[in-house]
């Protein structure tokens, strides 16, 4: 089984990178720190998919459509956690293509870059938690405001017209902690406090911006897959030269919302 450096007691997060050898080991080091890399793995979609079944066992409820994603000479790639909300028709029957609750995310690389572009990840649980000392007015916006968040994204096809509202920090039923981070929330539609919900969302910008600098890197070899708890880790990566592309599977567990 191999491994790499264990998670550091920071916000930043450089993920254990195991084999597929003990799936209780899998689980367990993505349960502990949110985020595994797997290690060795064929650049295949059905690669992703027994991933995931490997990384969640019988907690694993859904699975959405795979997605590539390639970019040559790419810019960075902001923190983020995986979510959205599409709904297309097939043959006269609405079908989800990517669900808002999405609560696992997996990355895999199948053409690495010919330079840069080495990936980041950060524990949104402490982050938020530093902030209710440090910034108690954006926590109490985090926890207790409701935004629309795909409300930057209005018109585009298969998203639904209806607005997302809900707040960035949620439990499920189950007190299971959600941080969202989207590029697509927007103040709800004449909300009294406009002023104050967009002044919010730009300092929530900026604290993740100076975030990105301080987290460590690392990089991921062809055929790595980055297993994401998509609650609680937000993930990144650096500019690159060359081609650079991914395959990517979000999904729903037993334990989402």
């Amino acid at each position: 089984m191999q491994e790499m450096l264990t998670a550091p007691a920071e916000t930043g997060l450089i993920p254990q990178r195991l084999d597929m050898g003990c799936a209780d080991a899998v689980a367990h080091r993505l349960a502990q720190d949110g985020a595994v890399v797997l290690t060795g793995q064929e650049t295949s979609p059905r690669a992703l998919t027994v991933a995931a079944a490997h990384a969640l066992g019988e907690r694993l409820r859904q699975l959405f459509p795979q997605r590539q994603r390639s970019s040559s000479e790419g810019a960075q790639v902001q923190l983020h956690a995986d979510s959205f909300d599409v709904v297309v028709d097939v043959a006269g029957v609405p079908t989800r293509r990517r669900h808002p609750d999405e609560d696992y995310a997996l990355v895999q690389l199948t053409r690495p870059p010919s330079s840069g572009g080495e990936s980041f990840v950060a524990d949104a649980y402490r982050f938020v938690d530093t902030l209710e000392s440090g910034d108690p007015e954006l926590w109490g916006f985090l926890t207790r405001t409701d935004v629309d968040f795909y409300g930057a994204w209005a018109g585009l096809r298969g998203t639904p017209s209806t607005p997302r509202a809900g707040r960035h920090v949620e439990y499920t039923r189950s007190g299971r902690r959600i941080v969202r981070r989207s590029d697509g929330a927007v103040p709800l539609h004449r909300d009294p406090d406009l002023k104050h919900v967009e002044a919010m969302l730009r300092r929530f910008d900026e604290k993740v911006r100076e975030l990105e600098g301080t987290l460590p890197r690392f990089s991921l070899a062809e055929g790595d897959i980055l297993v994401l708890d998509n609650y609680r880790c937000w993930h990144g990566r650096d500019a690159h030269t060359g081609e650079r592309t991914t395959r990517i599977l979000t999904l729903l567990s037993a334990d989402a919302r």
